[in-house]
């Protein structure tokens, strides 16, 4: 079976074609992948501004779909799978159009897909099944999940953010240290160039349960604005130690010492909750998945701890890392292959549960 898979949640335009191979060890093989991103577009608003990111999609999506098509090597596909939600409505209604006017026109079914399952079944296409049952944290700049996954396309929640992201804490501190957006990779590298020890930003300690969703463990839970304040608190004092102007940049040496210490303590926030979460249901192995899996030391740092304790680490490579159109051609596989499809009528939910 080829299912042809669309994402517009946010701010990239992409297809994929995914093909189901049988095997065990690999059951999907991709076929093609296209993305069109629009960082440039919003650079220089700092952040993404929801009315051009719909109207971007709208002049990018046909072609997007058709060199995706065209990559594959063949025009024929059995099925198309199409982000429903999470993300920005507007958005999300550009693909989820396109994909149910295509749908029918080529009499396929139509495969709506959870956004989020769509980053944890990207762990699946490069290496094949994740041992079971297995713990999973979607870190990205909008969502920051950890899921326990005990069946294939099966994800129970065990916590999430209380307040930002992990991602948008990343960009907010760039704003902060006047290196623009998007955040992450900036602050990824001059991290390596910083001391992580320089400046000693707490760690976040969550002991009591979320009101909002009092069946999940609070000790399961993130939290980054503490984290946040602190940078500002740290930037503002040393601001005004320096006599510079409230808006000034820092010198260069001393970013690079906030970006280190602030990226040490945020993966560790992160990492801790993973590695305790899969001890504490007995994981068989574990998996980080979302736009963050692409920091570079998260994923150093998430070896290390799964060698160290014996338990495998899944992490995408770079390309299914951030959003693509891959992910959700495997998940609407997984979908399609429990016995569910839609019909035309569904519609886009921009806070789509899982």
């Amino acid at each position: 079976m080829i299912v042809l898979g669309i994402e517009t949640s946010c701010d990239e335009t992409a297809a994929a074609v995914v093909e189901e191979t049988g095997a065990l060890d690999r059951p999907w093989r991709l076929r093609s992948s296209v993305v069109a991103s629009q960082t440039e577009i919003h650079r220089e608003w700092g952040g993404i501004v929801p009315e051009l990111s719909a109207r971007q999609h709208i002049r990018d999506i046909c072609g997007v779909v058709e060199r995706a098509i065209a990559d594959a090597g063949s025009p024929a596909y059995d099925a198309i799978a199409v982000t429903q939600g999470p993300g920005l409505v507007g958005s999300l209604l550009v693909g989820l159009s396109f994909a149910k006017s295509l749908a029918w026109a080529r009499s396929v079914p139509l495969i709506p897909v959870h956004h989020l399952a769509g980053h944890i079944e990207s762990l699946v296409l490069e290496r094949g099944e994740m041992p079971l049952p297995a713990i999973v944290l979607v870190v990205s700049g909008g969502h920051t999940n950890l899921y326990w996954v005990t069946a294939p396309g099966v994800y129970e929640l065990l916590g999430r953010t209380r307040d930002d992201a992990a991602g948008e804490a990343y960009d907010k501190v760039a704003k902060l240290l006047g290196l623009g957006y998007p955040g992450g990779p900036v602050v990824d590298r001059l991290a390596a160039r910083g001391n992580d020890r320089a400046i000693p930003f707490p760690k976040t300690r969550l002991t009591h349960a979320d009101r909002n969703a009092p069946h999940l463990h609070g000790r399961r839970d993130f939290s980054f604005s503490g984290l946040k304040t602190s940078v500002l608190r740290h930037v503002t004092l040393r601001r005004a130690e320096l006599g510079l102007a409230v808006d000034a940049n820092l010198p260069e040496d001393e970013v690079a010492h906030v970006c280190a210490s602030f990226q040490r303590v945020a993966v560790e926030n992160l990492l801790d909750r993973l590695f305790d979460a899969a001890r504490w249901y007995d994981a068989r192995s574990v998996g980080i998945a979302g736009g963050v899996s692409a920091n570079s030391r998260l994923r150093a740092d998430a070896i290390v701890r799964g060698d160290q304790r014996g338990i495998p680490v899944f992490i995408p490579s770079l390309a299914l890392s951030t959003d693509n159109a891959a992910m959700i051609a495997a998940a609407g596989l997984r979908r399609y292959r429990t016995g569910i499809a839609s019909l035309l009528d569904v519609n886009a939910d921009a806070s789509l549960a899982l």
